[in-house]
C-alpha cells in the first residue's frame, strides 16, 4: 500500500526536521602538493632521534637453536618429517629404524607424511593440560597405545606436540602459586 502525501504536508515534515549546517567545501589537494608534502616526511627520519639502548647485544646473548637438536626424525620410504622431542609415546622394536634420517630422503610437513604413513603411525590427540603434564592421559588411551604395533604420535588440533611428564602434586602447586 502506498501512503501519498500532499505538497502541503511535505512541506511541514520537512519545516519540522532540524536545520542543518551547510557542508564544509574545500579544495582537492593537487599532485604537487601532495609529493611536496610526501617528501618533506621522507626527510625527517624519526629514527635518527633515537640512542641505542645500553646493554649486551641481544644477537650475541642467545645463540640460534638448531631445530634438529630439538626435534626427532621419522623417515619411510625416502620420505622424512620432524616432530618435536618428547611427541613420541610409543616406539615399537619393529619401527625403531625409521627413527633415522634417511640419506635422500625428502623432508616433508606433518600432515603429508602422516596421510602416507597411517599404515604405521597411530596419533592421541591430547588436550594442552595433558601435554603440559598437568593432567594424565587416559587409562584406558594408555593401555591401546601400549597394546598398539604402531608408533604414537602425541597431535594437538592434528599437529605433532610434545608431552611432558605427569607432574606431581608437589610440583603443581608449586606452578600455581606461582605469578
Amino acid at each position: 500500500m502506498k501512503t501519498i502525501l500532499c505538497t502541503a504536508c511535505v512541506g511541514f515534515a520537512l519545516a519540522s526536521l532540524p536545520a542543518r549546517s551547510a557542508p564544509e567545501m574545500r579544495d582537492a589537494a593537487t599532485h604537487d602538493e601532495l609529493a611536496l608534502a610526501y617528501r618533506k616526511a621522507e626527510q625527517v627520519d624519526p629514527m635518527k632521534s633515537q640512542q641505542p639502548v645500553k646493554g649486551p647485544d641481544p644477537s650475541t646473548q642467545t645463540a640460534p637453536v638448531s631445530i634438529l637438536k630439538t626435534s626427532d626424525v621419522l623417515c619411510f620410504n625416502g620420505f622424512a618429517t620432524l616432530v618435536p622431542k618428547r611427541a613420541i609415546l610409543v616406539i615399537p622394536k619393529n619401527v625403531e629404524g625409521r627413527l633415522k634420517y634417511q640419506n635422500g630422503a625428502r623432508l616433508m610437513s606433518w600432515a603429508e607424511f602422516y596421510a602416507q604413513n597411517r599404515g604405521w603411525i597411530t596419533t592421541v590427540e591430547v588436550s594442552r593440560k595433558q601435554a603440559e603434564g598437568n593432567d594424565p592421559i587416559a587409562d584406558n588411551v594408555q593401555e591401546l597405545m601400549q597394546k598398539s604395533g604402531n608408533l604414537v604420535v602425541a597431535t594437538y588440533q592434528a599437529g605433532p606436540i610434545s608431552v611432558l611428564p605427569l607432574k606431581t602434586p608437589d610440583e603443581s602447586q608449586a606452578q600455581a602459586s606461582k605469578p
